[in-house]
């Protein structure tokens, strides 16, 4: 998820943790908590395009990272806040609950997170909510800021806070039925159009939990689909990606394009261009704006070529579409129902 997001999930959580014994400052180091597991990217310019793919959301995001670290800066905080009424295991505890609240909400987004790293770099998705969601942010982030008002011992803080916590979980979960409902209806249309599937991957559009997305895994290729909770009529149209793995042959055994196909779990195409070169589209994330009659680009491709020592080299590229007030008010129409 964002990092406001996280923030505020992990302001919470540590005041839940140790708010009568530490009062704002368990909502201080709480939020810190809760960003630590994303400073993963500081390394990014040392990274070329498939480490920091690989390396995102791996070691600071497991749940190994979690119990060793926690008792660490446990015992630091303890040692730095020695006149506290927090103990040792306050502190621990605060972190801990941070770092794992973290990776566990990262999990419910497309990306998927390495829980079990390093025994494990898969990446655990539960396709549920998008990175961005302002209905599980705002109103959890305006009840946190409130609670921040009180004293330690006034119980409208911890109800505050608790209320908080209840709303975004619940928001979580309806995120599941949404998902459940959408899955039903993208299996009985693909079922109605004959159209023959493995797996597919389901997850919502950006900032809500309405609008969903559907990518189908075919013999040859992959459909692509859309479906909003609020739609009268259940006829989904889809459009299909052949996947062309065969355009890989030459390249295949190369730690990082393995590393890379192994990321998208198998939902990729790719497309030859007329500068020798290839494109691998990420499938997992669908298109930007395929909803609309013009189609769209794909969330995330990338660009793989040979330079001239015969090194593999590998590149995102931007493909992203000019978000205008005229895109978000079709955006807005789409998510409503209206086709």
């Amino acid at each position: 998820m964002d990092s406001l997001t996280q923030i505020v999930l992990g302001a919470s959580v540590g005041e839940a943790v140790a708010g009568k014994r530490l009062g704002n400052k368990a909502m201080l180091w709480g939020a810190i908590a809760g960003t630590i597991p994303d400073l993963d990217v500081l390394l990014n310019p040392w990274l070329d395009t498939v480490q920091q793919l690989s390396f995102h959301r791996s070691i600071t995001h497991s749940i190994l990272f979690a119990l060793v670290v926690s008792p660490l800066l446990g015992w630091l905080l303890h040692r730095l806040y020695k006149s506290s009424a927090a103990t040792f295991r306050d502190w621990s505890l605060l972190f801990f609950f941070g770092f794992i609240t973290h990776i566990l909400l990262d999990s419910c987004t497309t990306w998927g997170t390495q829980l079990f790293w390093p025994f494990s770099t898969y990446g655990v998705a539960f396709y549920n909510v998008f990175v961005i969601d302002p209905l599980y942010t705002l109103p959890f982030f305006a009840l946190v800021i409130a609670a921040a008002f009180y004293s330690r011992d006034n119980p409208t803080r911890r109800r505050l806070n608790y209320t908080g916590l209840f709303i975004s979980t619940g928001y979580l979960l309806w995120s599941f039925v949404a998902k459940s409902i959408a899955d039903h209806t993208f299996e009985k249309s693909m079922d109605k159009q004959c159209i023959p599937y493995t797996s597919y991957i389901s997850k919502p559009t950006p900032l809500n939990t309405v609008f969903w997305s559907v990518t189908v895994e075919g013999p040859d290729g992959f459909y692509n689909g859309f479906y909003s909770l609020l739609d009268e009529d259940k006829t989904i149209k889809y459009d299909f990606e052949p996947k062309h793995a065969e355009l890989l042959a030459p390249y295949r055994g190369h730690p990082k394009l393995e590393r890379l196909l192994q990321i998208t779990k198998g939902y990729y195409a790719v497309e030859e261009t007329e500068s020798d070169t290839l494109l691998i589209k990420d499938l997992r994330f669908g298109k930007f704006d395929g909803w609309q009659e013009s189609g769209g680009d794909y969330v995330f491709v990338y660009k793989v070529w040979q330079n001239q020592q015969g090194k593999l080299k590998f590149e995102e590229v931007n493909n992203r579409p000019k978000v205008d007030k005229n895109y978000l008010l079709a955006y807005w129409h789409r998510i409503l129902g209206k086709k």
